[in-house]
């Protein structure tokens, strides 16, 4: 099939949502199809056979965009639904398929064209107001909710990322339209380079400290405060490594660890890059995801928990409807709690957790189970009768 792609992101960026696409992209040009990818103005090109990209305009004053809601995404939406509603019109197409608040635009393309949406739904609208402290207006908010209900009833499918969401949906939409599928795809390349890794094991412990790594945005929701704070129920044994965040962000943590009299016991690495990823994994002695809002699942606990390294994570549902305590370590969202589990995964029981999670990542999240699990999803949109007639 031909398939028309909604992605109202910086395509592609090394964070979340732009990964998710990506690796949907993968599969789809895998199982023979085709993608024209309307996307924002911003982002790295990426070479996926069958995949055509094409960027929105950008309006001189916009740079760049935040992660989650903001004024300029707003903006660049309009641009965007005109470069879809163009696509449409020189274009013919199988399927819409769209992420996150693009599925606006497939619900309007749905019934101007007749074309089956398949609406990829990596979080709830409603829940990032909260989660990126966007707006407290209930007119807002209620806007929002009516947006996500109309998207979830005329999909004609509807993809979700984890258990929360699906029971979300399920609650809106007919559960049948619905195929769950979990962000475990990762194609970076193993740590196989020993001097690589020797190197960057001299970069971050030098002394012979035990690594607490975090990788990911700096976000509020992410919980760094906590792993901060838990850092002050910890010996001076343990050094934790924070990878990610916007320079503005790390230069702002930056001073906030000064004022806390941590920067000693704190690195900040700033972004790296994706290869570089699996490299650092290796040079820690525990993974951490204090995640303390929301309820998707984070994407890093996967190739956390595939690492084969100790993984600490709040004992909220944000982890446990995938994350189980014979996979991780789950500590409640306290610092004291979430210090004591950093201590119990640097021991035996650490090393037991971590084996049993790198077992369950080898049998459960496979190449071919994700393939499977995409056609599932494009079947239920566009049924094989219907593709056989065009």
């Amino acid at each position: 099939m031909k398939i028309l792609m909604i992605a109202p992101e910086p395509f592609f960026e090394p964070r979340g949502t732009p990964f998710s696409e990506y690796f949907r992209i993968k599969a789809l040009a895998a199982l023979g199809h085709t993608v024209d990818l309307v996307t924002y103005p911003f982002g790295q090109d990426k070479e996926i056979p069958g995949l055509r990209i094409f960027r929105c305009w950008r309006p001189p004053w916009i740079r760049a965009v935040k992660t989650g809601p903001s004024p300029a995404k707003l903006v660049l939406d309009f641009f965007l639904f005109l470069k879809v509603l163009r696509r449409l019109f020189v274009g013919k197409y199988d399927l819409i398929h769209t992420h996150e608040e693009g599925n606006i635009m497939g619900v309007a393309c749905q019934k101007l064209t007749g074309i089956p949406h398949l609406y990829d739904m990596h979080s709830s609208l409603v829940q990032q107001m909260d989660n990126f402290q966007f707006t407290r207006s209930r007119i807002v908010i209620r806007l929002f909710r009516i947006i996500e209900n109309i998207s979830l009833k005329n999909a004609a499918a509807v993809i979700v990322i984890c258990r929360a969401l699906y029971d979300h949906a399920a609650g809106i939409t007919a559960a049948a339209k619905l195929t769950m599928i979990e962000n475990f795809m990762d194609d970076r390349p193993a740590a196989s380079d020993p001097e690589k890794l020797l190197r960057l094991k001299r970069e971050v412990n030098p002394d012979g400290k035990k690594i607490v790594m975090y990788t990911g945005t700096l976000e509020p929701y992410q919980g760094i405060p906590l792993l901060l704070d838990s850092l002050n129920f910890l010996s001076d044994d343990f050094r934790l490594v924070l990878i990610g965040g916007k320079a503005h962000q790390v230069e702002e943590l930056s001073r906030r660890l000064q004022a806390l009299g941590l920067a000693k016991r704190v690195l900040l690495l700033g972004q790296k890059s994706a290869a570089e990823i699996p490299y650092y994994l290796q040079t820690a002695d525990i993974l951490v995801s204090p995640r303390t809002l929301g309820t998707n699942i984070p994407l890093k606990i996967y190739s956390y928990l595939a690492s084969g390294v100790p993984v600490v994570a709040t004992d909220l549902p944000t982890h446990t409807q995938t994350v189980t305590p014979d996979l991780a370590i789950l500590a409640a969202p306290a610092p004291g709690p979430f210090a004591a589990g950093i201590d119990l995964a640097a021991g035996p029981q650490g090393r037991k957790v971590a084996g049993q999670a790198r077992e369950h990542c080898l049998k459960h999240y496979t190449r071919e189970r994700y393939l499977e699990l995409v056609a599932e999803a494009v079947a239920k949109a566009v049924p094989v009768s219907a593709t056989a007639r065009t």
